[in-house]
């Protein structure tokens, strides 16, 4: 059995931790794992080290929107270009939760990136935090394909993303006592989902109130199992599948 976090950010940047957090996760069956850099100071001062079965994804996350120039998307294209394993782009998007007053800046950074996405092919992760209206209007514009991070919208939405070519990204909020997000799973089943941490946030029961790490996907696909009725092969084979297909990641480690 193998399974896929396709969205994780490091706290840190020494290669020892880093492989030792990778590790744990393969003792979980987790034998892929993306990381997000999504802030600029990230693009200037990380390292992204060539490690089996870890894969990259870099953009500018809406709440940077107010600091990007001109120079620093340049930098991002270039890294697209050149770090060994990027597989997207990401996460980029829009979030109105806290930064309304940067709303014009922030739908000029993501539809940049939308057009960068486009011209080198790549898929994007797409952050969409009180602008769901915003987000599909932008996405409509572009030839782009990707996953919606850590989803948590209507069924009518999920419907929507799935109609434009869509995968879902499903993390620790789906065990959640007051989530109602396996109405929606209920419904659309996993063809269009993918599993996702986000760690060092959100971490899934029963790990609540401790920092999240790749190896609980496995935590979330039992979840998805029980709420599904499915085995958790099932769940792993359909989610793993989903993941390789629109990230292109490489089959045999």
């Amino acid at each position: 059995m193998m399974l896929v976090d396709t969205h994780m950010h490091f706290e840190t940047d020494d290669l020892t931790k880093k492989k030792e957090l990778l590790n744990r996760s393969k003792e979980h069956s987790v034998t892929r794992v993306i990381a997000s850099y999504c802030e600029k100071n990230s693009f200037y001062q990380s390292d992204f080290p060539d490690i089996p079965g870890l894969f990259y994804s870099l953009g500018f996350h809406p709440s940077e929107a107010a600091f990007i120039q001109e120079e620093d998307l340049l930098h991002l294209k270039k890294q697209l270009t050149t770090v060994s394993n990027v597989v997207a782009l990401g996460e980029i998007g829009l979030d109105y939760h806290y930064g309304k007053e940067t709303r014009k800046k922030q739908l000029m950074l993501f539809e940049k990136q939308l057009e960068m996405a486009s011209e080198l092919h790549l898929p994007v992760v797409i952050h969409s935090r009180d602008a769901t209206l915003d987000t599909l209007t932008s996405l409509k514009k572009y030839h782009v394909h990707g996953v919606i991070h850590c989803f948590n919208g209507s069924l009518e939405t999920a419907k929507e993303y799935i109609k434009m070519g869509f995968y879902l990204g499903i993390g620790g909020i789906v065990t959640f006592s007051n989530s109602k997000l396996y109405q929606v799973l209920e419904e659309i089943g996993l063809s269009s989902v993918v599993l996702e941490t986000d760690s060092p946030y959100l971490a899934p029961v029963p790990h609540r109130g401790t920092p999240n790490e790749p190896a609980y996907v496995l935590d979330i696909a039992t979840h998805l199992s029980n709420i599904l009725s499915l085995s958790l092969e099932e769940v792993a084979s359909i989610t793993t599948k989903n993941a390789c297909s629109l990230f292109d990641l490489k089959k045999e480690l």
